[in-house]
Order: C-alpha cells, then structure tokens, then sequence
C-alpha cells in the first residue's frame, strides 16, 4: 500500500462531501486487508508494517468520519493554517450569535429549564448544519482560507456544544 493522505489510503476523492456508507465501506475494506491478524504467521517486519498500516487506516477513519475533524483536515491538506491558537478573528455576526449562545448556557446552567435546552440544542444543530452547507460549497469551490475561517468558527460552536453537553449530563451527539 501506498497513501499519501487519508483519502488516498481509504480510496476515496479528497473532498468534504463524503457519503458515511462509502467511507465506512472503505475503511473497512482497507482494514480487513491490512489487519495484523492477516499477518499472524507473519515475519516480526511483515507484522509490524501490517500494524502501521491498520493504525493509519484507523486514523484515516477517525478523522474522516466526523465532518469538523475531515474539515479541519482538508484545510491542513491544502496548506492553509488554521491558526486556532492565534487567530481567533470572527465575522461580527457569529461573534453576536456566539454571545448569546453564552448568555444562554449560562442561563440554562443556573436556571435548568428542558425546554431551554431543546431551544439550545435546536439552534446548534442548525448552526452545525449550516457550516456543513457552507464548508461544501467552499470546498467545492477550492475557497480554502475561506474555508478556514468558517472551520475556527465551528471549532466555537463545537466547544459550546460540548459545554451543553457537559452541563447537562449529556453523553449522546446533538
């Protein structure tokens, strides 16, 4: 095998738009191929490779599967530096939106409320939906530092996700 990138690994065409039933087909395929159990008789070097290569096709999988993780990827592939520890520039409107978002967890957090968080959970989900429509489009366009930009704001969105989660004792996706 040869791979110089998780697409390429799994087979697939390096895009955002990926059909979970294809990727998981693929990774699949790839992982029964290489499974280091195939190799069992194996020699000690035959062994360690076949083990290399179902730990790269696990990564391949992992990162691939969740859309945030494969847009992240896609920036990285294309050279563009998401800058997440630097940049932290928003457009005004998500920078509103982000703040009321806050406004919310921090309301719903000492004011427990269902419907409060289904309002809540029903706005992220939106919004994750609108940076999957987005990012399609961007990246079907090959609009890479626009791209970027739209991924650090949905890497916010990702983490309040996850403060709501937390809050609420949520362990299931939203």
């Amino acid at each position: 095998m040869n791979a110089t990138d998780h697409f390429t690994l799994l087979g697939l065409p390096r895009a955002f738009s990926v059909d979970p039933q294809v990727l998981e087909a693929a990774w699949k395929r790839v992982a029964t191929a290489v499974h280091p159990d195939r190799f069992a008789a194996g020699s000690a070097a035959e062994k360690r490779v076949a083990l290399q290569w179902s730990t790269q096709a696990n990564e391949a999988w992992r990162v691939l599967k969740d859309p945030l993780s494969r847009a992240r990827y896609l920036c990285e592939l294309s050279g563009v530096d998401l800058q997440v520890e630097t940049n932290t520039a928003m457009a005004p409107a998500f920078l509103m939106q982000q703040m009321e978002w806050h406004e919310a967890l921090e309301e719903l957090a000492s004011h427990p409320n269902p419907d409060s968080y289904r309002v809540l959970t029903k706005q992220f989900d939106e919004a994750r939906k609108g940076f999957v429509q987005t990012l399609t489009d961007l990246f079907e366009k090959q609009q890479f530092d626009q791209a970027a930009a739209r991924v650090r704001e949905w890497m916010f969105l990702d983490k309040l996700i996850t403060q709501l989660k937390q809050t609420h004792g949520v362990t299931a996706d939203l």
